[in-house]
């Protein structure tokens, strides 16, 4: 994995701690680990890149944020993406305000001269919540049983953005939709 940045969307702690849950119990069975090593937090990745300006990003989030309500969100289903990370994620329901916050966010970047990557632009998007990464493919069907046996839907709350240095993470600013900045 290579070093960059990121605009992370973290949950409020019952959410969050939902999908610990998945993340711990395919930890036990020595199925994937590579979150936790990686000292992420439960998210929705929004933007992610190799290089980009920290101060003008951070700024454009913080206005961004104070002007956002937190967002329910609803997982419902288990997927993978078609890449070599075998990652395995939770898919949020692809609910009206979480297409238009992230097309928001991207709007508002692109007017700071924010460049946003093909996988991040509004059209080409994917949210979802990785639950494991590097799952070994011989393992990938019992990683999805695993999966299966949490208890559909898990809702909460998205509640902040955070932007992040990535890996291992490491969070740079925090801001609370409509209100002000977490300390890291």
């Amino acid at each position: 994995m290579s070093q960059g940045y990121a605009l992370e969307l973290y949950f409020d702690p019952a959410l969050e701690n939902q999908v610990l849950k998945a993340w711990n119990v395919l930890a036990r069975r020595q199925i994937s680990t590579q979150l936790i090593e990686i000292e992420s937090r439960p998210h929705i990745t929004l933007f992610s890149s190799p290089l980009v300006d920290v101060s003008k990003l951070e700024n454009t989030v913080k206005n961004f944020a104070s002007k956002q309500e937190p967002l329910p969100l609803s997982f419902s289903s288990i997927g993978s993406l078609a890449n070599d990370n075998n990652v395995l994620f939770l898919a949020p329901t692809p609910s009206l305000s979480l297409i238009q916050f992230h097309l928001q966010l991207c709007d508002a970047m692109r007017k700071d001269g924010i460049e946003i990557g093909e996988d991040y632009r509004p059209d080409s998007w994917i949210p979802h919540c990785p639950v494991a990464e590097e799952v070994p493919k011989a393992r990938m069907a019992e990683a999805f049983t695993v999966l299966r046996d949490l208890k559909m839907p898990v809702t909460g709350y998205a509640m902040d953005i955070a932007l992040v240095e990535c890996p291992p993470v490491r969070e740079l600013c925090s801001f609370v939709l409509g209100g002000g900045t977490v300390e890291p």
